[in-house]
């Protein structure tokens, strides 16, 4: 009875953390302040101020001129941009965010009808669903072949070897790139397939890998039970702008999962705007990453976690007989 009693709260347990970290994400899904652009000529100036006080929090406008409008929403600092003219035109990009994107478009095209939408960068509906899929794909490729090593290593009674762990790091590297950029062709034979993509593609995997080696280094087994469950954060946070999450989730769990920035740089990246700042910011956290997952996976010692199965059998019997 109490073992069942157990279960049956474990199980209520993994479903509020499940309810809270995916469902609930989407359920409070609102806009809050969604950055967007307004450019007029000097006859409509009034008129592009006066759109400016609109949108009653949903919308952040900022007028400026065209030029300044479309290197704004190269960078992604703005999800869309009205035009105010003869006719009016809304602009949206495909290296932002679909999510924002979309949002974006539904309410300037309703603000300024009737007007025509303008996408640059352009994407198919692969290039808009890939940087996502990558990010899904290389975190639980990497982490299968991290748990299957350990599992292999504590069935045999074996430590792993800096070697043994460092050779997992990078061969789920090259192999997940292989794997990624296979997908990418079989999904769009037309996105590109350049060293920019290629590079920015093995720093996920390999980055995911050895922070994921890390991570089961110090906790075993055991660590499954804490990444496995991230990766449903990609979905429901990482595909998401912040702008349209409620501010807890934002604060809680978009500020920090590695999916999002490995997602937006991706799609810089795929979507021709590699100096965009994501990309950067991504570069950046991603080499984090990789380094302090490098550091603990070849740090010398044994593994702290690793008893292996057989001889902890031979314990317990040991003690029973005795």
């Amino acid at each position: 009875m109490k073992l069942a009693s157990l279960a049956a709260l474990a199980g209520a347990v993994i479903a509020i953390l499940l309810g809270l970290m995916t469902v609930g994400v989407q359920a409070t899904v609102s806009p809050h302040g969604l950055p967007v652009a307004v450019t007029a000529p000097p006859q409509l100036r009034a008129a592009a101020a006066h759109i400016a006080t609109q949108g009653g929090g949903a919308l952040a406008w900022r007028v400026t001129g065209p030029d300044e409008a479309r290197k704004l929403l190269d960078d992604k600092e703005v999800y869309g941009i009205l035009e105010l003219g003869q006719p009016n035109r809304v602009v949206v990009s495909d290296a932002v965010n679909p999510s924002g994107a979309q949002f974006v478009q539904q309410i300037l095209t309703t603000a300024a009808a009737p007007a025509q939408v303008e996408t640059v960068h352009p994407a198919s509906v692969a290039g808009r669903t890939a940087p996502l899929a990558v990010s899904i794909l290389a975190w639980l490729g990497s982490l299968a072949a991290g748990g299957a090593l350990l599992a292999a290593a504590r069935r045999n009674e074996r430590g792993l070897t800096v070697g043994a762990r460092l050779t997992r790091v990078l061969a789920s590297g090259v192999l997940m790139t292989a794997v990624l950029a296979g997908f990418l062709k079989l999904w769009d034979s037309g996105l590109p397939m350049g060293w920019s993509v290629l590079g920015f593609v093995f720093l996920v995997a390999t980055a995911f890998a050895a922070i994921q080696g890390a991570l089961l280094r110090l906790l075993g087994l055991g660590g499954l039970a804490v990444l496995a469950p991230l990766y449903l954060l990609a979905p429901a946070v990482a595909g998401q702008v912040p702008e349209l999450l409620n501010p807890a989730y934002r604060a809680a769990l978009w500020s920090w999962t590695p999916f999002r920035f490995s997602t937006e740089g991706m799609r810089s990246v795929l979507q021709g705007t590699p100096h965009a700042p994501d990309v950067t910011t991504a570069l950046w956290v991603l080499g984090v990453l990789l380094v302090v997952g490098l550091v603990v996976v070849l740090w010398p010692g044994r593994d702290g976690n690793t008893i292996p199965a057989a001889k902890l059998r031979r314990g317990v019997f040991a003690t029973t007989a005795g």
